[in-house]
């Protein structure tokens, strides 16, 4: 029988899906009684599954519904297996279930459905028992840590390292030949902050952060706080924060998407999202072989998919956009990344844009997930972010 615990300090707001997880893990080889451990909960749910008979583990995720078809899952697989294939870069095996597929199905059932409800089965389809499908993936168990919370120059070292990975990888979706049954969504305006935007309003997720706290500071500083401040503050913020997304919007616009800009990328390549072998240094120097045992495992693909290459470079300023040593980390990422990819003084130039799409992308979706511990505080993160699209408008964004 499986059992289903909380790691520490993790949400456990996940009623309904422990069935779903049984059912996935019945469909692969991994000993007379499993056990899974929640380890995050964010668009998809995470777990941690030991064999305790065997020793084995493995890390299982479990996809939101409708955030990704199941071709599209089957595209970032087919992405990452070409990586490892390739010796581009170090990622987590994909384990296939005792049938050989690399996506499992489950059904998870309402609150107080009755758990023997017919359902499609791992690996089938259907909602069964009036359930939600959810689609799953078992990858090989990667020890390790996040260089997160590093020290300013650990930072740099770790950004030299993140920019040559991208380069590599960037430099291999150019070249690759997509199986023709690929699928992947795309990163582009409408995606991000237009109206389909995937993590939501940016308005919104700022006057959810609004609702906490005076994001304007000169109301704060004079002791102002009712509900006539906080509208004023809101109308104030969202007009500024406004301005600056119409002015990314027609650089954007005038960019382009050619094939040297725009293609197949990580679309999330930050720190939280790599593992340092453990006992190794803060961060391995870039060079050595993808294959070593001492490189930086890249890890969750599932935002994976067509956008600008910059973006990956935004992506990995997330949640630190404001710091002051936010111009030296972008300076040593492109000297990394250049090593292996020129770009040209057009493609730096429109770097300050892409970290302003991702700072306002972030905003939507702290507003859509205003539980999530990814900052201190949501509304301090939206006072920065209203203070860099200040100096984003006067041109001085990332000038040190």
């Amino acid at each position: 029988m499986l059992v289903v615990t909380a790691g520490a300090g993790e949400q456990t707001d996940t009623v309904g899906l422990d069935d779903a997880v049984d059912e996935v893990l019945a469909a692969y080889d991994l000993g007379p009684e499993p056990r899974a451990t929640l380890l995050h909960v964010s668009e998809n749910t995470t777990y941690r599954v030991d064999d305790p008979v065997g020793g084995r583990r493995w890390a299982l995720r479990l996809h939101r519904p409708g955030y990704h078809s199941l071709a599209e899952i089957h595209g970032e697989l087919a992405w990452v297996a070409a990586l490892r294939a390739d010796e581009v870069v170090r990622t987590p095996p994909v384990v296939p279930t005792r049938r050989g597929a690399l996506v499992a199905t489950a059904t998870a059932r309402p609150q107080g459905a009755p758990s023997g409800a017919p359902s499609g089965g791992a690996g089938g389809g259907g909602d069964g028992g009036g359930g939600t499908e959810r689609h799953a993936v078992l990858f090989e168990w990667v020890d390790g840590r996040s260089p997160e919370a590093l020290e300013p120059a650990a930072l740099r070292a770790a950004f030299t390292q993140l920019g040559d990975i991208t380069a590599r990888l960037h430099r291999h979706a150019r070249s690759w030949a997509r199986p023709p049954s690929f699928a992947r969504f795309a990163w582009t305006w409408e995606s991000t902050l237009g109206a389909a935007g995937r993590w939501g309003s940016w308005t919104s997720g700022l006057r959810t952060a609004l609702d906490e706290a005076v994001v304007i500071g000169a109301d704060a500083a004079v002791g102002v706080d009712g509900p006539g401040s906080r509208d004023a503050a809101a109308r104030e913020a969202v007009e500024l924060l406004g301005r600056a997304a119409a002015v990314a919007e027609g650089r954007l616009s005038a960019f382009g998407r050619g094939p040297d800009r725009f293609g197949l990328i990580h679309a999330d390549m930050r720190m939280a999202n790599l593992l340092v072998p453990d006992g190794a240094g803060p961060i391995a120097a870039p060079g050595a072989g993808a294959a070593e045992a001492g490189e930086v495992c890249v890890i969750d693909f599932d935002d994976c998919g067509f956008g600008w290459y910059l973006w990956d470079l935004a992506a990995s300023l997330s949640f630190i956009e404001h710091l002051d040593e936010a111009g030296d980390l972008v300076a040593v990422w492109l000297a990394a990344y250049q090593r292996r990819l020129p770009l040209t003084a057009v493609d730096v130039a429109m770097i300050p844009t892409f970290v302003l799409l991702r700072r306002l992308l972030l905003v939507a979706w702290l507003g859509t997930h205003p539980h999530s511990d990814a900052v201190p505080s949501i509304p301090a993160y939206a006072r920065e972010s209203c203070d860099l699209a200040e100096t984003y408008l006067a041109g001085r964004l990332l000038a040190g």
